[in-house]
């Protein structure tokens, strides 16, 4: 019965997907599963490997750099530019990890944070990214030669499919004996050690495919909107996504993206009534679910649901 429950829900979800854009802006949806495979990619790192990172703007940045940059003035077709922005960000990453892998706690968020600053200051004067205007006009072109991305309606439903593969990586990687590893490796790091893992590489593979999948979200993107700026650098983008995370609950696949769809929504609906005061607002919500709802919303449904159940059991 539990798995019935379970493949039904998938099944709702992934028809509300498909009909989703008859109803709502697909711009807006492109938008807020771009930030939800990005919430994914972090959560794989913090929610089930422990490792707090502040600096992953720099990954969904340069992905998007690489993409629009190598789609717009190298001629690459939007399917080889978005691969390539993927790859620049995995390869980053390795980069990254290595130099910050050794580290925990405190002084690992500090380090990510240091380097991923270090990148954007290198974007902010790099000639390629445009500075402060950004790179702008990025064409979308066709995927695959006959599939025309210029249509909004077309581009949301390859935006969903390259969602719902991101996801479903994520969703193996944890239910692998890899994924195991990873959480025995958040709850308590030195048994990890004690019964001979690589803790280290273990740490560093997870790193590098968070900063992967988080690169394929930003060179999405950067297709979606057809520019890319610096704020996808920035560190308050690195912010937003921990926010996304803490938010709908770390530790499950599905809390990311609902966090993701939350602070998008908000931010869609409230930034032109109240401003940047909807960041405050924002602020306010995750205090409070902070101090009250300490597992997420995700985490809380699911609890509120295992209580009525066992009610009815007993």
């Amino acid at each position: 019965m539990p798995n019935i429950v379970k493949y039904g829900g998938y099944s709702l979800l992934l028809l509300a997907g498909i009909l989703a854009p008859l109803v709502i802006y697909p711009v807006f949806l492109m938008k807020a599963l771009c930030f939800a495979l990005f919430a994914c990619a972090f959560n794989l790192l913090l929610g089930y490997t422990g490792l707090l990172s502040f600096g992953h703007a720099a990954f969904f940045g340069t992905a998007g750099y690489i993409a629009g940059y190598l789609i717009k003035q190298s001629s690459f077709g939007p399917g080889l530019g978005i691969l390539s922005g993927t790859l620049a960000a995995g390869a980053l990453g390795l980069v990254v990890g290595n130099l910050v892998i050794r580290r925990q706690g405190i002084y690992f968020s500090m380090i990510t944070l240091a380097l991923a600053q270090l990148i954007y200051f290198l974007y902010l004067q790099a000639s390629f990214t445009g500075g402060e205007d950004g790179l702008q006009a990025i064409p979308r072109g066709r995927l695959f030669w006959f599939i025309n991305l210029e249509n909004d309606l077309t581009l949301y439903y390859v935006v969903l499919a390259i969602f719902l593969g991101g996801t479903l990586l994520v969703y193996r990687t944890i239910h692998s004996p890899f994924g195991q590893v990873l959480k025995a490796i958040r709850e308590n790091e030195a048994r990890a050690i004690s019964l001979g893992y690589d803790v280290n590489r273990y740490k560093l593979m997870a790193f590098v495919l968070s900063a992967t999948l988080s690169g394929l979200a930003g060179a999405t993107k950067a297709l979606v909107f057809t520019f890319v700026t610096l704020t996808d650098a920035h560190w308050h983008t690195s912010g937003d996504v921990v926010l996304m995370s803490l938010l709908g609950g770390m530790g499950s696949v599905s809390g990311p993206i609902v966090g993701a769809f939350s602070i998008v929504t908000l931010e869609n609906e409230l930034s032109d009534k109240v401003g940047s005061f909807v960041t405050v607002i924002i602020g306010a919500i995750f205090m409070v679910c902070v101090l009250v709802f300490r597992s997420g919303i995700v985490g809380e449904v699911s609890t509120l649901y295992r209580r009525v159940v066992g009610q009815r059991e007993q």
